[in-house]
């Protein structure tokens, strides 16, 4: 059997017509865009060409993008900047976002003594606006609400368009990271104003190791790194021209297809549900990712009504790529937090595996995954 990849989420394989670009720019355009002379003036007007491209695409201008080694960094440079440049004293997230916010959050409250705050989630991992406004009503102190567009785990989509009045309401700043999202969703950052995104060219079929972080006009950035006075004294490494034009030109393709691909890919997921509950009536889905509304397209997180540690090993073993949860955490020996968070004992007793989709999957790798799935449960 041809290998199956069923693990996009963690990553996806890049398009054809982005490698075919960044071959070309690193045998043409291979200036420091720091340099005065011709090279150099060439390869810093592709950056800021890109820029500017993917300014356009979030209704944004070109100097609110800061481009970054990937989503974990942009995070970074986003939450540190909030409570170290911008006077943030309070943070109010949820227990089951991506680590690259978790973590830096209980750092900040480590090293520099602000108050952390979780909203409460329901059974469904999804957030109760109700308690993030009474978290909001009860604190004066400068607060950033950093809650995820997608659930990079669970597939559950935040109704931010609510998170949104909540925050300008109460004067709070907002961060989402929105590393599943773009790429997938179009995002008008004029009708729906966050404060602060991130993103991840690996996760729309652009090349690893680039992304940005959108800061809203007025915010000053203080770097995180030092030694140069690369974007705009935002971070300081020569620019990785080669990735950045690679993630301008996977994201165009990418809102250029959108919705022919998220018809494609939606139909696929949900076939997918309807032949596992044909398999068994016992096979659940965690969070809200079954539901065709409040879930990506992209991702389903399945229950299945056995305990084996050998699963995704077998799958594996068999060709099929698919991840236990993030795909960060797959180094240890760590369950994931997020199901940790949202199922009982007698629920996180069985295996779950996430499955996450692409333009690239087609049907009969959905119905091989099947057929295999049968035989190991």
């Amino acid at each position: 059997m041809e290998p199956i990849y069923l693990d996009n989420a963690a990553t996806t394989k890049i398009d054809d017509e982005v490698l075919s670009l960044m071959h070309k720019s690193m045998q043409e355009n291979f200036g420091n865009p720091s340099s005065t002379h011709q090279f150099g003036r060439k390869a810093k007007s592709a950056v800021e060409t890109a820029r500017k491209q993917i300014a356009q695409h979030f209704k944004v201008s070109a100097s609110e993008i800061v481009f970054t080694a990937g989503g974990t960094e942009a995070d970074n440079l986003i939450l540190n900047n909030a409570v170290l440049n911008l006077g943030v004293k309070r943070i109010i997230t949820s227990r089951i976002e991506h680590h690259a916010v978790l973590h830096v959050c209980e750092h900040l409250k480590k090293t520099h003594n602000i108050l952390l705050d979780f909203v409460n989630l329901n059974e469904f991992g999804g957030i109760e606006l109700q308690h993030l406004e009474e978290l909001l009503s009860t604190s004066n102190h400068k607060t950033l609400v950093s809650l995820m567009y997608i659930n990079n785990e669970i597939g559950n989509i935040l109704p931010v368009d609510d998170v949104c009045k909540l925050c300008e309401k109460h004067e709070a700043l907002f961060h989402s990271d929105t590393v599943q999202a773009v790429g997938h969703y179009q995002l008008n950052l004029q009708k729906t104003p966050i404060d602060f995104i991130v993103a991840s060219a690996h996760k729309f079929h652009g090349p690893k190791g680039v992304g940005f972080a959108y800061f809203k006009k007025g915010f000053g950035i203080l770097p995180m790194f030092f030694g140069g006075d690369q974007e705009r004294g935002a971070r300081s490494s020569t620019e990785n021209v080669h990735s950045i034009l690679g993630m301008e030109k996977a994201l165009t393709i990418a809102n250029t297809n959108l919705e022919r691909d998220k018809k494609y890919i939606k139909s696929l997921k949900l076939y997918f549900i309807e032949k596992l509950k044909d398999i068994s009536e016992k096979i659940y889905f965690n969070g809200l990712s079954s539901d065709a509304e409040s879930s990506t397209y992209t991702i389903l997180s399945v229950r299945f009504p056995v305990k084996n540690d050998m699963l995704l090993f077998s799958l594996d073993m068999a060709g099929i790529a698919v991840s236990g949860g993030s795909a960060c955490q797959s180094g240890s020996n760590k369950g994931s937090h997020v199901l940790a968070e949202i199922l009982n004992d007698d629920e996180s007793e069985n295996t779950s595996v996430r499955f996450s989709f692409s333009k690239f999957t087609t049907k009969q790798e959905i119905d091989s995954t099947l057929l295999k799935i049968k035989e190991l449960i």
